[in-house]
């Protein structure tokens, strides 16, 4: 027989969870302890395991779905085993939700139900809309009037009365109840109202829209927190990367020979200010309710841009690689963030963020802190400047940082240190060799 896979409780917070992507298509043999697909919760991803051998007979939702815990996803069973039935009646019991139930409960309880009545009397109707109501026994508070005012006629109970006698699949009842379509508006030329009877009667709206869920709701929300919780500070500084363009054309050539990846701005970027670090434990800090933890390990978070939120994989140790360790890492982590193929492992643990907008005409922004960590790094463009060096004009190319930190955490003159002293190794790069 057929067997429900779940959305998983993971936590004793956890009330969601966002199917990222599935890892079996319907139809596929499936073991037990056998990967089927891939969840994101508001801390990690994970992998969900099938507990049950068969087929995958039936996905109920797509990747980006976000979907309540404890919820059917999935039917794993017997190749070729029907399961219409199942998930008809599984569609009938979510008709009504859990608080709607609660509030049904609360007015039989008091009596609220039993007095339809006295709603009824202020319902505009005639009284041959009225008489026909009580002969058939109808509430005319179901129907929706079409006469001056919503007054409820004759026709409109007869209407009424005609799709009462028309049965209604429970896909098309779930989709009227969560629309707040009157049935007695549905036309259809069968007898039994079916989706697409329901769809036609959906008011349809003047502007387009797209559903705030899935990972985009998540980033939504941790954003929303850190920005209320956190007081946030930025400082701004200019870098001449005059020295690391040289260093990356020199080195480039080498690197891709090596591991096949090109180098980056964003590796040099992280080697420095890894580097930094290392000497200011403060902004590779966390706030841990009454004491602030300082992390001996320099682990730095990339923010990667997917197309429906950002992600922020994270490079462990990023002051003990080279190079060209930095750049094959990156990409690795990049290329899979974009594919939704990132483990727990890789999303955790992040002491340090820098996001990099360079590849965009973005000078200076001001970044949101990637909570708990204490700070990030804010990447603007590199474009070409006229400064003044030594009294003499020269042009230049200029790259934009943007600090932005935990003002709980670090105050002002430290962070500002933590600044000087990147902008001085990356104006000097071959510090780095010290």
């Amino acid at each position: 027989m057929a067997v429900e896979v779940q959305m998983p409780k993971l936590g004793a917070t956890m009330e969601k969870g966002i199917i990222v992507g599935w890892l079996k298509n319907e139809g596929d043999p499936v073991k037990i302890g056998e990967p089927i697909l891939e969840i994101m919760t508001d801390k990690i991803n994970i992998e969900v395991e099938a507990t049950n051998e068969g087929v995958l007979l039936k996905k109920l939702y797509e990747a980006d779905a976000e979907v309540e815990v404890l919820v059917p996803i999935a039917y794993i069973g017997e190749p070729g085993e029907v399961i219409d039935k199942m998930e008809e009646e599984r569609l009938e019991n979510d008709l009504t939700s859990p608080d709607e139930n609660k509030e049904l409960d609360h007015q039989m309880n008091n009596g609220l139900a039993s007095r339809s009545f006295l709603v009824e009397t202020k319902i505009r109707r005639t009284p041959a809309a009225v008489k026909l109501a009580k002969t058939h026994g109808i509430n005319l508070s179901q129907i929706k009037g079409s006469g001056p005012n919503q007054r409820i006629q004759l026709k409109d109970v007869e209407v009424f009365i005609k799709n009462s006698s028309i049965s209604i699949s429970p896909l098309a009842k779930k989709i009227t109840h969560r629309q707040q379509i009157d049935r007695s508006t549905i036309e259809t030329t069968n007898s039994k109202i079916r989706r697409e009877d329901v769809v036609k009667a959906i008011p349809q709206k003047h502007i387009s829209t797209i559903n705030y869920n899935g990972i985009r709701k998540v980033v939504g929300e941790r954003m929303l927190k850190s920005a209320n919780t956190a007081p946030h500070v930025t400082l701004n500084t200019e870098v001449d990367m005059t020295k690391v363009i040289e260093i990356r054309n020199l080195l480039i050539d080498k690197i891709v020979k090596k591991t096949g990846f090109k180098l980056s701005f964003t590796e040099m970027i992280v080697k420095s200010t890894a580097h930094v670090l290392r000497s200011h434990p403060m902004l590779n800090s966390s706030l841990n309710g009454n004491q602030i933890d300082l992390h001996t390990d320099i682990n730095i978070g990339l923010a990667v841009a997917i197309p429906n939120g950002l992600i922020v994989p994270v490079i462990r140790n990023a002051d003990q690689k080279g190079l060209a360790e930095l750049t094959e890492e990156s990409k690795k982590l990049a290329n899979n963030a974009r594919d939704n193929r990132l483990t727990a492992d890789e999303l955790s643990g992040g002491t340090f963020t820098i996001s990099n907008l360079g590849m965009y005409a973005v000078d200076s922004f001001t970044p949101i802190i990637n909570q708990p960590e204490a700070a990030i790094l804010g990447v603007g463009r590199i474009r070409d400047q006229v400064v003044s060096i030594n009294g003499a004009i020269v042009v230049r190319p200029i790259m934009s940082l943007s600090l932005s930190f935990d003002h709980r955490i670090v105050d002002g003159a430290p962070a500002a240190h933590f600044l000087t002293d990147l902008k001085e190794i990356l104006e000097n790069p071959f510090e780095l060799m010290v």
